[in-house]
């Protein structure tokens, strides 16, 4: 474990993560699965199962939180994160993160948190109206607790998540005008595909909404998925020239499909006409069955040694827990809160 930390230590670092509430989908891979696979190679990197965070909006149901740790690390696993170059950890397990948000939220006002738009969307998405729970309005100050005390340099997010690092920067520099330079300020790595709508086409792929694909979805599961995909509703005729924008099917051809010459193609054919919708949802299932296979035949042989993957979470979260306490070290000294040190 020390041999790994000084190893990694000289790459920068990168933390991402997800709140345990199910397992993932198609909108989670796009927007961060993938570019983790491939910052891993080059970045010191930790993924966070945000269990506490989770529980800001499920504490009546704990259950549904505690019960998808495991199926959240298996989807981690089966897509290629490895955790010879990937810190995998449960954010729970590390209470001086907890400790950390509480000297930072020092920092912000109601106020600020409130005037947050992706909390103000979320907060509208729930129907919280004024029963927000206090935990929920702060989550932005535990995210920000974080990414600052594994001093991370990059957080790959999706374009509705800039605000969180916004105010994350935000804190970071409240807190070292106040105290002196003890943190980091933070960069937004951007996915290529920010945000992947659900079936529907009428909102962003969500588990709660019952419109995502899960990267453990069956062959039926996924065919069925793809037969509900909105296309053109004004498209009637395969002979008709149909509408490129809004049409769902071909916002997954572009993040899924990587010959974008043919993708290019299809969208020139399906605008002057003569291209049908089942033959383009036949051309996606393909290459969405051929994408998944693997990663569910992976997830299945995992899922039968769980102790296995639980033993990479404890390491995982005593390798993190080291480096979140260095940090701990450090602000508490700025805030002169070392009492009893010799």
């Amino acid at each position: 474990m020390q041999h790994y930390l000084s190893r990694a230590s000289e790459k920068p670092i990168v933390l991402t993560g997800d709140r345990p509430t199910g397992p993932l989908h198609l909108g989670h891979y796009v927007g961060s699965l993938r570019s983790r696979l491939s910052l891993q190679e080059n970045y010191q990197q930790f993924v966070l199962i945000a269990d506490l965070q989770a529980l800001t909006d499920n504490a009546e149901n704990p259950g549904k939180v505690t019960g998808n740790v495991l199926e959240v690390a298996l989807d981690y696993l089966a897509v290629g994160i490895d955790p010879a170059q990937t810190t995998i950890c449960i954010q729970s397990q590390m209470p001086e993160l907890a400790e950390l948000s509480m000297y930072l939220l020092n920092l912000v006002t109601v106020a600020q948190l409130e005037r947050n738009p992706t909390v103000k969307d979320e907060i509208r998405q729930r129907g919280f109206r004024r029963n927000i729970p206090a935990g929920f309005l702060t989550y932005p100050v535990s995210q920000a607790a974080d990414i600052t005390a594994f001093k991370a340099r990059y957080v790959p997010v999706g374009e509705d998540q800039l605000p969180m690092i916004e105010q994350t920067n935000e804190l970071v520099r409240k807190f070292n005008r106040s105290y002196g330079d003890v943190l980091p300020e933070v960069e937004a790595i951007l996915s290529r595909v920010s945000r992947l709508p659900g079936v529907d086409g009428k909102t962003k792929m969500s588990k709660s909404l019952g419109n995502a694909i899960p990267l453990c979805a069956e062959p039926d599961e996924i065919h069925r998925a793809v037969e509900r995909m909105y296309t053109d509703s004004g498209h009637l005729r395969v002979s008709d020239p149909g509408k490129v924008e809004g049409n769902v099917v071909f916002m997954y051809l572009d993040a899924f499909e990587e010959n974008t010459a043919l993708v290019d193609e299809l969208k020139a054919h399906y605008r002057r006409g003569g291209l049908g919708d089942g033959t383009l949802k036949q051309m996606l299932e393909v290459r969405l069955q051929e994408m998944l296979a693997p990663i569910r035949e992976r997830r299945h042989q995992l899922a039968h040694d769980p102790g296995q993957v639980m033993d990479i979470l404890r390491e995982g979260s005593e390798v993190a827990r080291q480096v979140a306490a260095r940090t701990l070290a450090e602000v508490r000294h700025a805030l002169g809160l070392e009492y009893f040190c010799r």
